[in-house]
């Protein structure tokens, strides 16, 4: 419940500290006071959008502050989930800079806006009067029955096979779309294919057809230098190897009688031996290496190949190539097995739609059965209501294919006339027979919901007299049911019901215009409903009124 509301630097209010009690509440005010600018405080704890506009002016920042008492209320699961400290009392507090950063607190812990949202609505009810629009709207009459036939769980349930169903639907869906493209592109895909595996393409090979090319195209060249190498080292006049050869020998003659010619003639005969070595490989490359066009043409043209290839896919090796040839086969692999894998797919959609079918059908049963309860409810409390002749009926239909909601459709239709047609609320009930409809809904859904803050925002609209006595019953009753009910309101009948009367005021100083909240004294109490009850001048019988209505003696 809430226990008090701090705002500093909103709008018109430069400070405002208020503490509220349990049961049902009211605050008063004449229009332009400043009840709207508390309600767009409550707002920003909701994790509503913060506007800069908003903050008062000169002021660095604004901040928002609420004190819940949650100790009957079983949160501390939220709490646990979101990893935030849980304590009895729960601080929600919002403050927006005038750069426009804003902030959210959640027991002094830094939170998203997104855990105040929905620790908000936990805690707090806000009908403002563009509420009553959400009579007409599927989702909210939807959500009415749901709250009635306990389908929390169930409706979880459903929207997680919904969601389950909708992305292999999705998948499904892209599958198809891959396999027409991929088929529309299988034939170039198998000519590209075809074009590579003909190359018979290795990695390494253009390399080696290059070297290749280099020479066979100077064969002439190197065989011509091999040779005159050939003849430097091994001609038998003037050849390098037998004049070593004959050196060796020479030293070796002189081994006896001159001891250094041992180690000379042991290193001229290593280098002799390693000199003859590469001698006969040069002869050897020499008688290997031939001029032959037919194969330099054959080496030309596997490399024209190779090249044209490498043009035409914009890669620089063959190694790409291969790799090409390798991805080729994988998309035609890939196509070929479209067909089955759309097929399991399919099976697989199918399965979980019959499954979202069978939720649904949980959903509907639930739903059909509160539908019957809304209409037996809205009938006897719209009754006392002033509307004797109501009459109120969910009608329920079938969606062509389940939704994020269920299956099902729904409409209220309402008349409070004996000889009107049922129709839509929004189609012929009156701005205060919407407001009534919309109270009575409240006040049966607020029974099957622990929800323990509501704020009414002149839901009394078009409204008076002994009517507006009923509402206040209504709104009375709520508040007794371990549940806090705050009325804004400018109806005296429903003022005088309030177990506290808060007043919204404003003054005025030479700079500025300032918003207040202060809790009347029973003295204050009968002034303000006179006040109400005659307008400006304050009459005897006028505080004569207020007093029979708050029930105080002259």
């Amino acid at each position: 419940m809430l226990r008090s509301l701090y705002i500093q630097n909103y709008a018109l209010i430069e400070k405002l500290d208020i503490s509220f009690e349990t049961g049902f509440s009211v605050i008063t005010g004449e229009t332009g006071a400043g009840k709207s600018i508390i309600l767009g405080a409550i707002g920003l704890l909701l994790g509503q959008r913060a506007d800069v506009k908003a903050i008062r002016q000169g002021a660095s920042k604004c901040v928002i502050e609420a004190r819940f008492d949650i100790s009957a209320y079983e949160m501390r699961p939220f709490f646990e989930e979101n990893e935030l400290e849980y304590e009895e009392e729960c601080i929600l507090r919002r403050e927006v800079q005038a750069s426009g950063k804003s902030r959210a607190f959640i027991n002094d812990t830094p939170a998203s806006l997104t855990q105040m949202k929905e620790l908000g609505e936990q805690l707090i009810d806000v009908h403002s009067q563009h509420q009553n629009l959400l009579l007409n709207k599927e989702g909210f009459q939807l959500n009415v029955l749901d709250i009635l036939a306990h389908n929390d769980d169930a409706l979880t349930d459903y929207r997680l096979l919904y969601n389950g169903w909708k992305q292999l639907d999705k998948q499904l869906d892209e599958w198809i779309a891959r396999a027409e493209q991929s088929k529309a592109d299988e034939d170039y895909i198998r000519f590209q294919l075809e074009q590579l595996e003909e190359a018979n393409l290795s990695d390494g090979e253009q390399e080696e057809l290059e070297q290749e090319s280099e020479t066979l195209s100077h064969a002439e060249e190197i065989k011509a230098g091999l040779y005159r190498i050939e003849q430097a080292f091994a001609a038998d006049e003037g050849g390098l190897l037998p004049v070593l050869k004959e050196s060796v020998g020479s030293l070796l003659s002189l081994q006896k009688v001159y001891q250094p010619a041992v180690e000379l003639g042991e290193r001229m005969q290593s280098a002799y031996i390693e000199l003859k070595d590469i001698v006969d490989e040069v002869v050897a490359q020499g008688e290997n290496v031939e001029f032959n066009p037919i194969r330099l043409d054959e080496v030309n043209d596997r490399l024209n190949l190779i090249y044209s290839l490498q043009q035409k896919h914009r890669v620089q090796t063959v190694q790409e190539l291969v790799a090409l040839r390798e991805e080729y086969r994988d998309k035609l692999t890939t196509i070929s097995s479209f067909d089955d894998r759309i097929a399991a797919l399919t099976a697989q959609r199918d399965a979980q739609y019959n499954k979202v079918k069978r939720q649904a059908a949980l959903l509907t049963k639930a739903r059909t059965a509160a539908a019957q309860e809304v209409e037996r409810q809205m009938a006897l409390r719209l009754m006392p209501l002033g509307m004797p002749n109501v009459r109120f009926r969910v009608e329920m239909g079938t969606r062509k294919e389940p939704g994020v909601q269920g299956e099902d459709t729904v409409s209220f239709l309402f008349s409070a006339n004996k000889n009107g047609s049922l129709q839509n609320i929004s189609s012929v009930a009156s701005g205060g027979e919407i407001a009534r409809v919309m109270l009575s809904v409240k006040a049966m859904i607020a029974g099957a919901v622990k929800l323990p803050t509501i704020v009414f925002d002149e839901i009394d609209t078009g409204v008076s007299g002994e009517i507006a006595d009923r509402m206040a019953d209504i709104m009375q009753e709520m508040g007794e049911q371990n549940r806090q009910v705050i009325s804004i309101t400018h109806l005296p009948q429903i003022a005088a019901r309030g177990s506290a009367h808060y007043k919204v005021y404003k003054r005025d100083n030479d700079t500025e215009t300032n918003s207040h909240i202060r809790r009347l004294t029973n003295e204050e109490r009968v002034e303000e409903i006179a006040h109400m009850l005659s307008g400006a001048t304050l009459t005897e019988a006028a505080l004569s009124n207020a007093k029979a209505l708050l029930r105080v003696q002259s």
